[in-house]
């Protein structure tokens, strides 16, 4: 039976059965796909209860993930939060992957049960599917099985070489997590042991050829391609200077045992798969509550849906999309649901009814007549910060009340650098992408020096961008997780982006070891 045919509610009560779930779950697919034209993945609903899902959040929402302290200790501080009702519990939880698994919890009631339909099973994994980002990074149809090897194989190796080992290489690569990614496509080069032995005999053989006491006396030149030429062609046979500081450790560091390497690249792979998530919230979380909003109001339009089932969704979804003003104490910046449904909102308006304004400023899509398209593909080629950058209009601004400041330390007041105006929508536009800019958030970290053969210390480079330096405290501590993973002496360099001058330097010493 489909939509069209269908003459009364869907469901009327606050129970829910899984044939109803099956019902309403074709209802929905009939209008995500058939009348909006998503593109999803096969989904797979699980039920669970709230104990599991909290289970499931405190382990990075990856339900499937390895076990590590870290996610006991988020466990059971979330529990508690639960319990006294200081916070409440996410109605769903869903996986990119192929097929997309989308958890419910079994205390929702049949409404919210729909509602987490049309957001999650739809909403998000069409955007999983279709983003570019997505579609760059994550190999949706081998994910599941690659998080249970993961699981196993920590698990193994837990009681092969015991669970304080594993936890110490563990903890200190979830402390990289943030430098353990490729943030632009590259094609790595991978030498045969043939071609690292010919290296290695060609460098020997240059050692005996060229050696001479007397280089020993000589003063060393200020250049250091001249004073350790070895040095500076080990650094370019390593690729250097590499971001990826886990790729770096797994391929490179020199007391690694092999079954520390695959944890290292275990959490690698992990950090990859939420990089795009990381670039996304805004655009994602946009994309599945404009979805499930418009999928909850068609079904109530043709009387699928009850007016008391249509109350329970408008109060659900009023609350994910409250923001707080900047002088509210319950401010934490702007809520990426409110921002992203806004956008999502006001581009099917400038779409089907434009302004004078809306034409000016989006001359291309501007009542086009077809929301839904500008929509697809805005959801397809975007990522948060280039999204609010094309696609924030005048409106969203005045509606949400956003501008901006400029707050120097060193001044006594606030300074209004940004209203509504012309100039002044342009510049909070562009303030506000470079708050999604993830390039901008996390500090620019990379491998520029690495001594295999001599003291073995490692050098990795902070280019300081805007004075923005690292906390000394937090960066040592960081560093003496690299240290361990290294095994030997690591130093931080910091210098100026612009200019390259060395502002400080800080070093660390590895550790007894993770093994």
């Amino acid at each position: 039976m489909t939509v069209a045919t269908l003459s009364r509610p869907l469901f009327t009560g606050a129970d829910w059965t899984f044939d109803c779930l099956q019902r309403v779950n074709d209802a929905i697919e009939e209008i995500a796909v058939g009348e909006m034209g998503l593109d999803i993945y096969p989904t797979q609903i699980e039920v669970i209860t709230s104990e599991q899902m909290l289970d499931a959040y405190a382990s990075i929402g990856m339900p499937l993930l390895y076990r590590h302290w870290s996610f006991g200790k988020r466990f059971a501080h979330e529990e508690m939060l639960y319990r006294r009702g200081a916070q409440a519990l996410a109605y769903e939880l869903v996986i990119n992957s192929d097929p997309c698994i989308c958890y419910v919890m079994e205390d929702n009631s049949m409404t919210m049960q729909t509602l987490v339909l049309a957001h999650a099973a739809f909403g998000h994994n069409h955007f999983f599917k279709n983003n570019y980002l997505f579609r760059q990074w994550t190999q949706a149809d081998a994910v599941l099985d690659y998080l249970d090897f993961a699981k196993r194989y920590v698990a193994a190796c837990e009681e092969r070489y015991g669970v304080d080992a594993v936890e110490a290489t563990i903890d200190a690569a979830h402390a990289l997590m943030n430098h353990g990614v490729d943030r632009h496509p590259k094609k790595r080069r991978v030498a045969t042991p043939e071609k690292r032995k010919a290296r290695d005999l060609a460098r020997r053989a240059h050692e005996e050829a060229s050696y001479s006491d007397l280089w020993r006396t000589l003063p060393r030149p200020p250049d250091r391609a001249q004073r350790d030429p070895e040095a500076s062609r080990e650094s370019t046979d390593l690729g250097l200077p590499e971001e990826n500081l886990l790729y770096f450790l797994e391929k490179t560091a020199p007391k690694l045992e092999d079954w520390q390497r695959e944890l290292v690249r275990i959490v690698r792979h992990l950090a990859q798969y939420f990089h795009p998530q990381r670039q996304t919230k805004v655009m994602n979380e946009g994309c599945a509550t404009f979805v499930h909003y418009e999928i909850m109001h068609r079904l109530h339009a043709r009387g699928l849906l009850t007016d008391g089932a249509m109350m329970e969704f408008l109060h659900s979804h009023s609350s994910v999309l409250f923001q707080p003003g900047f002088d509210d104490r319950r401010y934490r910046g702007v809520n990426p649901y409110a921002l992203g449904y806004a956008m999502m909102r006001d581009i099917k308006r400038i779409a089907e009814d434009p302004t004078e304004e809306d034409r000016t400023w989006f001359p291309d899509w501007a009542g086009s007549g077809d929301a839904m398209a500008v929509l697809r593909d805005a959801w397809a080629d975007y990522r948060d910060e280039s999204f609010i950058h094309q696609y924030l209009s005048p409106q969203v601004i005045r509606e949400l009340r956003l501008f901006s400041c400029f707050d120097e330390a060193t001044d006594s007041a606030v300074e209004v650098s940004a209203i509504h105006d012309e100039e002044g929508y342009r510049s909070v536009r562009r303030a506000l992408a470079r708050q999604y800019d993830v390039s901008l958030q996390d500090p620019q970290i990379e491998v520029i020096e690495a001594n295999l053969k001599g003291n073995r210390r490692l050098v990795v480079e902070h280019k300081v961008r805007q004075g923005r330096r690292l906390e000394p405290e937090t960066a040592q501590r960081v560093l003496e997780m690299l240290a361990t993973l290294w095994g030997y002496r690591v130093r931080l360099r910091e210098t100026c982006a612009d200019t390259g001058r060395t502002i400080g330097e800080q070093d660390a010493l590895a550790s007894p070891g993770p093994g």
